[in-house]
């Protein structure tokens, strides 16, 4: 049961990557892609029916790392309290500026807007990736499972870090450059014209830097942790994670090249979907590995629920997840086609 819900609580948050990645990817593009309000406006309409809806993948993950692994749950939230909060206020200030942006007819408040929508969507998937770096690395648990991190120390990786360093801005940068492309990958379907050329032009040397990024970070990752090769040398038809990295990203410059929006935008799916794997098989079955001994480990085994309340909740859980399907499938077919800006609508 703790191999099913760990695995399932993985799939929540590549669920969530995959579908709200997008959103942010929109969002820091909408800083600088679109010359004119008619394109801002046909980004936003982009992503406006299903923006709301890609969250809830993440309230999902959270409730259910609570109730399936509540040491961790515990843990986690406290020692990154502060992070936690910007996020928080990141996610409220992304949403009121979407939610106000078609209320507000004077230009000081909608150019205050449309930073506002850029700039908190690119510190979130700064912060996304540097959160994921952070459980890669380690934090300095205490025995009683509780840590405490400041937002920086010395920029070094050791038993006392900070919350930023050097390998975890890696990871915030490598989350950066891989949603600004997922991004511009799900505006080459969406809109049309000036704009979705533009996103198509700009996928080529984004694309550069995320290959260059994948590759420090990888190389960073088994330096700083070499034991998380472990599971993929002692089971090595595992090692189709990075096969599975290598190929997605081929997919997504040779189908782009191709003018194949669709299936360029599935490869950086899959892309996000190997990554994000291949980081929960390197930790498994350590849930929040410990940066001064292994031993303070909070694994699978120490973190998880009583079975009973495991095997309810795994009731619902298939219950819950079989409506949200449902519901993604209902609107991104109900919202099929393009934003035009030409037309002003979708």
């Amino acid at each position: 049961m703790g191999f099913i819900w760990f695995w399932l609580v993985a799939v929540m948050i590549v669920g969530y990557v995959v579908l709200d990645g997008f959103d942010l990817g929109v969002g820091v593009l909408h800083l600088f892609l679109p010359r004119n309000e008619p394109e801002r406006q046909a980004a936003l309409r982009s992503i406006g029916p299903v923006w709301d809806g890609n969250e809830v993948w993440l309230l999902a993950g959270g409730g259910t790392l609570y109730f399936a692994f509540p040491l961790l749950y515990a843990s986690a939230f406290s020692g990154f309290y502060l992070p936690l909060m910007i996020v928080l206020w990141l996610l409220i200030g992304r949403g009121i500026s979407l939610e106000l942006a078609n209320h507000l007819d004077m230009g000081v408040w909608h150019t205050l807007l449309d930073r506002l929508f850029g700039i908190s969507s690119a510190l979130l998937a700064i912060f996304y990736g540097a959160a994921l770096a952070n459980v890669i690395r380690g934090v300095p648990l205490q025995a009683d499972g509780f840590f405490f991190l400041p937002l920086w120390n010395n920029w070094v990786p050791g038993p006392n870090p900070g919350i930023l360093d050097w390998y975890t801005v890696i990871g915030g940068l490598l989350a950066l450059v891989a949603l600004t492309l997922h991004g511009a990958l799900w505006l080459t379907i969406k809109v049309s014209g000036d704009l979705e050329h533009r996103a198509r032009r700009i996928v080529r040397p984004v694309w550069l830097v995320l290959a260059a990024l994948t590759v420090v970070s990888l190389v960073a990752t088994i330096a700083l942790r070499p034991q998380t090769l472990d599971n993929y040398y002692h089971y090595p038809f595992t090692f189709i994670v990075p096969a599975g990295v290598i190929a997605s990203l081929a997919g997504v410059l040779f189908f782009n090249h191709k003018a194949q929006p669709v299936r360029a935008f599935l490869c950086s799916s899959v892309y996000l979907f190997f990554m994000l794997a291949g980081a929960c098989w390197g930790l498994y079955p350590t849930l929040l590995p410990s940066s001064t001994s292994s031993t303070l480990d909070i694994t699978l085994e120490r973190a998880i629920s009583g079975p009973h309340t495991l095997a309810v909740g795994l009731a619902w859980w298939l219950f819950g997840m079989t409506l949200a399907v449902c519901y993604v499938v209902f609107v991104y077919s109900r919202f099929r086609g393009k934003a035009d800006a030409a037309e002003n609508a979708h």
